[in-house]
């Protein structure tokens, strides 16, 4: 038996929206007197965006500062300042290779499903044009629990009415890894084993997701 659904990460996998993401943070960050650098954004990579604002108050000693009604102010002035950002996104930013990959997949019958933190997934795919490839796409603020856990894996396998055995997982941040792990799904992560861990298949970039290879990384987990 092979595959039958592919689940999509977004940020790093689809299209580089990671960098818009750290320059939102490290504003709203130093606008709170916290200094973040790249290395402590490394943490927020496939977290959720209250996830990332408790991690980052957290850090700056700031937690037990900030009451539920600001905490609310503060997570939406982040997502603002982010909007702004990729407002010019548009098809020439998806990442090399995820297009043909989509278009292999849904000729092939393959069923994909977005599972990603961002609340902005919907405006994203559309802004890029690949809206018309996801027969679903998670919410992420439907799901009880974030990356690393399992839940916006198992709601995306669900979407698209697949078993979470029979899906694969594409992701590039090792909390996603883990959550793809703990669903049950098959993980492909796209960076770097010291990143990710060294127990997965890896791609070093995106133009190497391919129906073919997803498919050779299918048979080799079965054995």
């Amino acid at each position: 038996m092979t595959f039958q659904a592919v689940l999509f990460d977004l940020d790093g996998v689809i299209t580089d929206t990671a960098e818009y993401h750290y320059r939102a943070w490290k504003k709203l960050a130093g606008e709170l007197g916290i200094e973040i650098d790249r290395s402590f954004n490394e943490q927020l990579k496939g977290v959720s965006r209250e996830d990332s604002l408790k991690r980052i108050l957290a850090f700056g000693g700031k937690e037990g500062e900030i009451g539920a009604e600001e905490f609310a102010r503060l997570a939406e002035r982040k997502n603002d300042s982010y909007i702004e950002m990729i407002a010019a996104i548009t098809p020439d930013d998806v990442f090399p290779g995820i297009l043909p990959l989509l278009e292999a997949l849904q000729a092939a019958g393959k069923k994909i499903a977005l599972a990603s933190a961002s609340k902005n997934g919907p405006f994203l795919l559309e802004k890029m044009g690949l809206t018309r490839f996801f027969g679903a796409i998670a919410d992420p603020g439907a799901v009880a629990h974030s990356k690393p856990a399992p839940d916006i894996f198992l709601a995306a396998a669900k979407g698209v009415g697949t078993n979470i055995r029979a899906c694969l997982g594409i992701e590039d941040a090792l909390a996603g890894v883990q959550a793809i792990k703990a669903a049950g799904a098959l993980p492909v992560g796209v960076g770097r084993a010291q990143d990710l861990g060294d127990d997965i298949a890896i791609v070093a970039g995106t133009a190497e997701l391919t129906l073919a290879y997803l498919e050779e990384v299918w048979r080799q987990a079965q054995r």
